[in-house]
């Protein structure tokens, strides 16, 4: 049979509860933040405020919710891997009022990043094991977890549970953004140990010839060195990828289709790349027939700064 298999960073999917008003403007009363909590504004040891550095943490957009979703319907995908969903309760809210149930399962555990973004797996097939490895250290750096989310790792099993078809492995590795004192070679040299981190667990976790996926928003390009530890021995199975449709004008023209981010300073030229991939293990890798690329319709991006990618298997 067909499988279809993705990854889409859907750009700070946060709830839609949001405090409005100053708490100190509420007064002495209760208000229902949440479906399942009660928070009194009188005693701040029940309640927490979402931010980050500073700022409150505010839902997505509705109008960029329901672009990732109409992306996510219009691709149908079997198993798709998500990155930067807030908690297991805003993605099972988004998929039920969003995407109407287009699937069954739905898979998260909460990670390590600051501003409670999240990697997750929505799933049509029944899921297996599902390991979370955020607290995995590295032996260059044992005093912190390796992973700046999770390296979250699921099993996809066929329809009658009775056969395992394929193990995902599903990242968010450190991204370009640094704040002082940190560097550029800081954020590099963090995900390379990302990079060994996930080859590592593979290595231990897989044979070599099990079947499985490496997915997720990279913050690299494929040929990074610094995502080489990780790549090395797998296939690039959005190497010749097909677009659903071509992207707007630009000036200069993306090098190739292959690519799922666009970077544009004021007064240089944009970039593109592929952060987002999809790797398989040799023996996944024989029954690809396709790869795409859901392609933006503006070159800012349709409700999130990534375009989804994904492959089409015969398991």
């Amino acid at each position: 049979m067909d499988v279809t298999v993705g990854t889409f960073n859907l750009n700070n999917l946060f709830s839609r509860f949001n405090f409005e008003a100053e708490v100190s403007e509420l007064g002495s009363s209760e208000k229902e933040v949440t479906e399942t909590t009660t928070y009194r504004f009188d005693d701040p040891s029940t309640y927490r405020m979402r931010t980050f550095m500073g700022r409150l943490v505010k839902g997505k957009d509705a109008r960029d919710t329901e672009a990732v979703a109409t992306r996510i319907l219009r691709m149908d995908l079997d198993v798709l891997a998500a990155q930067e969903v807030e908690d297991i309760d805003t993605l099972r809210r988004f998929n039920r009022e969003n995407l109407h149930n287009l699937y069954a399962h739905a898979v998260l555990v909460e990670g390590n990043d600051t501003r409670l973004i999240d990697v997750a797996v929505l799933s049509k097939l029944p899921i297996g094991r599902i390991v979370s490895w955020q607290t995995a250290v590295n032996q260059a750096d044992p005093g912190r977890p390796a992973f700046s989310r999770d390296l979250l790792e699921v099993e996809i099993l066929s329809a009658s549970r009775a056969e395992r078809l394929f193990t995902l492995f599903v990242n968010h590795l450190k991204s370009h953004f640094v704040s002082p004192p940190e560097t550029d070679d800081d954020a590099n040299s963090r995900r390379l140990l990302q990079a060994e981190t996930v080859a590592y667990i593979v290595s231990k976790e897989m044979r070599p010839d099990s079947s499985f996926l490496v997915v997720g928003d990279m913050n690299d390009p494929p040929t990074s060195p610094y995502l080489a530890p990780m790549t090395a021995g797998l296939v690039d199975g959005l190497a010749s990828p097909q677009e659903t449709h071509p992207p707007k004008p630009d000036d200069p023209p993306p090098p190739s289709v292959a690519w799922t981010h666009r970077f544009k300073e004021s007064g240089k030229p944009a970039r593109y790349e592929l952060f987002d991939h999809v790797w398989l293990s040799p023996a996944l890798a024989r029954r690809q027939t396709e790869a795409w690329i859901d392609r933006r319709v503006n070159l800012t991006g349709d409700g999130s700064d990534h375009d989804p990618a994904w492959v089409r298997l015969e398991v």
